[in-house]
């Protein structure tokens, strides 16, 4: 080992102080200096956006050492407000210029230590500098924020970026009192995970009361009278402040003139005992390039996690010993208000990208066990290679018990396990904390069912592509109740207790694509169907996964609160505990109640089935009880429904629903002229557009929307909007359609579109079938203004509340 070495160190947080601790703890006659440009030194950065939001009260706790603390303890000569701006390796020295005595001067070194770490991106655009305009990177920064929020009182923001910093501070804001707005460039939030999984946490800030604008580039800033206007793909939207969180780059300006060796982002590059292509001077943290550990591909991942063992890797390279960085993996995990994200290792972008032989399953298990108060579900989404079963990554989206489980799969990804090594691994069990099959476990039995050909599957993004003609079968194995709150298009219902009986009923030429709620019963159908001598295809995930990226309602509703129409005297609270019950467990066990239950009775019934709380409104319109309120808590739905006192059981079932099918043009004027009488006589009228009838609702410009080639071939030859309908007889390559329009003007009848409008300002409910949508690749922005999205659970509740029921 060297001694008396003069080390010197660029870059006081992370990877900076960790490797000057561990530098000293090595070497004691080393002359370590260590330079940082700001005035505070080994901080938590992660920790900043909640002493914005008030969560950490006290400032001194994000400073985890000062200079003289650090110069105390571990005798290095810490130079804050001293900024180094270039470096001459061949005389081995720094330039430094302290900006408290606005002075310049060199420093001689035997060994430098790069970590100056990333700086925010700010994009060049019209307004950026604002000070209303703020990013968030270091202690100043938290101070600007927090300043201007209790001075100012904003009562608006906009977080540009989805990330973990613009989520993070986007919950904080909002604990604040400011109306949140975030505005996402990319079809989804939290990059490293994907998108199906990133839907839930979508569905969550949305339900906490932020407003989620994805796909949406921010073009400019405009300041007038104190107040900012901001300019989103070419529309404009007033708010207070702007908070940027799109992303760094390694600040790493002094090494430009060097030929210290950069990647194309700017990101050092070095080997795995952290040496630069010149020797004697190293970096690490997010100043540098990283080697994946999963596919030994060059990486940028600016994490801390890394960035302290590459500062403690690079001190004991220095001080003499061999030591090698094995890689990152990119372990993170995020606070979403009281939801939690965690991944490790690839994606499957990354893995699609690479071109790599992988397969992957979902899962959704408790958190411990069912039978224990409080379980709640973890949707939990693994990647592994096909041909070896390594597991390459992994991600969750859960409440409690989320970090232990992706730290135990962090740890496999680590040690290169397969999905068999999930199924062997013993870890603790008792039911306040696990269960006797933990969720790693149960993601390796599934993982093992698959590499021993026990199962074959298929993905929701398959589901579309699948034929409709018969050719194959289309199977839910939920049972009639779940079936009929909601199911993908062109699936016929026989559940799984009775699927022994009714084999019979199936051909066993055809393929069957077996689907259920999570994928559980629908293994076991599989495995009763493929024993029986049918080709069976299980869906991944199963309709709940289908159903979160399809569905835009709210896996976690806010508080609704209803009020009954007259008091009953003497009810009875019935309390239901269903935590830890799948679906249909819930929903069967309320049944029962209110089938005892007396008219008036309370039943209080608390689930952690995500698919309750959905379904709750739409289940209590059908069978006839009031729905007074549900809230959700941790993944912990609390409902109140009050047994048989609403218009439905008391027999005031005069409103109209109408199903809309067609898009022929003399069918939409007929359909709306009925409509608008029902709606004048005072009905309640319901339109459910489905399949060709969404055309009739389309916008007629065109809208700017990423879509796959099926989805572009379909638009392409689907009429766009009510003035490209044809008609059904006579059509004549549309002057039949014309001829119709103008006799409608000469006899003073109002046009299909101002039909369409007198519907809307009439009170008439426009609905278009989600399900529909997506086999029709029609996206919501689409549609014209008014339009909502709903699912044949609505319809069938809307035509049980009805006295007449048209299918046009």
């Amino acid at each position: 080992m060297n001694t008396n070495q003069k080390i010197l160190i660029v870059g006081g947080v992370a990877g900076g102080a960790s490797a000057a601790a561990r530098l000293r703890r090595l070497d004691e006659s080393a002359n370590i200096i260590m330079f940082e440009k700001d005035e505070y030194i080994s901080f938590a950065n992660c920790g900043l956006p909640y002493y914005i939001g008030g969560e950490i009260t006290d400032q001194e706790a994000l400073t985890l050492q000062t200079p003289d603390s650090f110069k105390a303890r571990f005798n290095v000569d810490v130079r804050n407000f001293n900024e180094v701006t270039a470096i001459t390796p061949e005389t081995k020295t720094v330039t430094v210029y302290n900006h408290q005595l606005q002075k310049e001067y060199q420093e001689s070194y035997d060994k430098l230590l790069l970590s100056m770490g990333a700086k925010p991106i700010k994009p060049n655009i019209p307004g950026i500098n604002s000070n209303k305009v703020f990013t968030l990177r270091n202690i100043p920064d938290t101070y600007a924020i927090k300043e201007y929020v209790d001075t100012h009182k904003p009562k608006h923001a906009i977080v540009v970026g989805g990330g973990f910093i613009g989520i993070e501070m986007a919950e904080n804001l909002h604990s604040t009192g400011i109306n949140v707005t975030i505005v996402e460039m990319a079809n989804q939030v939290i990059s490293p995970i994907d998108y199906e999984m990133a839907c839930e946490v979508h569905q969550h800030l949305i339900s906490k009361g932020i407003n989620l604008v994805l796909e949406t580039e921010l073009q400019a800033i405009n300041e007038a009278d104190n107040k900012l206007t901001v300019t989103l793909n070419n529309q404009t939207v007033d708010t207070d402040m702007v908070i940027m969180a799109i992303g760094v780059v390694p600040e790493t300006k002094i090494v430009k003139n060097t030929e210290i060796a950069t990647n194309s982002r700017g990101a050092i590059i070095v080997n795995d005992k952290m040496e630069t292509s010149i020797k004697d001077i190293y970096a690490v943290g997010d100043a540098i390039e990283i080697k994946n550990f999963v596919t030994n591909k060059a990486s940028y991942v600016p994490l801390a996690g890394p960035a302290n063992k590459q500062g403690r890797i690079a001190a004991d390279n220095i001080c003499g010993f061999d030591r090698h960085y094995q890689g990152t993996q990119g372990s993170s995990i995020l606070k979403v208000f009281d939801l939690t994200v965690a991944s490790s290792g690839i994606n499957e972008k990354t893995a699609r990208e690479l071109n790599l032989n992988y397969d992957k399953v979902y899962t959704y298990s408790a958190n411990h066990a069912g039978y224990y108060p409080g379980a709640v579900n973890m949707s939990i989404k693994v990647l592994f290679d096909k041909s070896t079963g390594t597991i390459l990554g992994a991600q969750i989206v859960g409440y409690d018990g989320v970090d232990k489980r992706m730290d135990v799969l962090a740890a496999a990804i680590r040690a290169k396990m397969t999905g068999f090594d999930l199924t062997e691994l013993e870890l603790c069990y008792a039911p306040p904390y696990g269960s006797a099959k933990d969720p790693v476990n149960m993601a390796g039995f599934v993982i093992e069912n698959i590499l021993t050909d026990k199962i074959k599957q298929y993905n929701w993004d398959d589901v579309a592509s699948l034929p409709r003609d018969g050719s194959v079968i289309l199977l839910d194995t939920r049972t009639e109740l779940e079936y009929a709150n909601g199911h993908i298009d062109g699936y016929i219902n026989i559940p799984l207790d009775s699927l022994r009986t009714r084999l019979h009923e199936l051909n066993l030429n055809k393929p069957i694509y077996v689907t259920c709620q999570i994928g559980l019963r629908g293994y076991i159908a599989s495995r009763i169907l493929s024993q029986n001598g049918f080709d069976t295809y299980n869906l991944n995930g199963g309709y709940r996964l289908y159903n979160t990226i399809f569905n835009q309602e709210h896996d976690e509703p806010k508080i609704k609160t209803m009020h009954p129409a007259c008091p009953i005297e003497n009810p009875e609270t019935i309390k239901i505990n269903a935590c830890g019950l799948q679906c249909p467990g819930p929903i069967v066990k309320l049944s029962a109640s209110l089938e005892t239950a007396k008219d008036g009775d309370i039943i209080e019934i608390q689930t952690t089935d995500p698919a309750f709380a959905t379904d709750l409104d739409g289940y209590c319109r059908r069978t006839g009880n009031e729905l007074i309120e549900l809230s959700c808590n941790k993944g912990i739905s609390s409902a109140k429904i009050k047994k048989g006192q609403n218009s439905i059981s008391n027999g005031n079932k005069n409103n109209k629903n109408m199903i809309v099918f067609s898009g022929d043009l003399d069918k939409a004027i007929a359909s709306f002229i009925i409509a608008n009488g029902a709606a004048a006589m005072g009905r309640k009228v319901t339109m459910f557009f489905t399949f060709w009838g969404l055309n009739i609702i389309r916008r007629p410009e065109k809208v700017k929307i990423k879509k796959n080639f099926i989805s572009k071939m379909f638009a392409m030859m689907m009429p766009r909007g009510s003035k490209k309908l044809s008609l059904s007889k006579m059509n004549m390559g549309g002057m039949g359609a014309k001829m119709i329009r103008t006799i409608m003007k000469d006899k003073n009848i109002d046009s299909l579109e101002d039909l369409i409008k007198l519907a809307q300002d009439n009170g008439v409910e426009l609905i278009a079938c989600s399900m529909s949508m997506d086999v029709m690749g029609i996206k919501q922005e689409e549609l014209i203004d008014g339009v909502t999205l709903s699912g044949v659970a609505t319809m069938l509740a809307n035509g049980e509340e009805s006295d007449m029921s048209l299918f046009i």
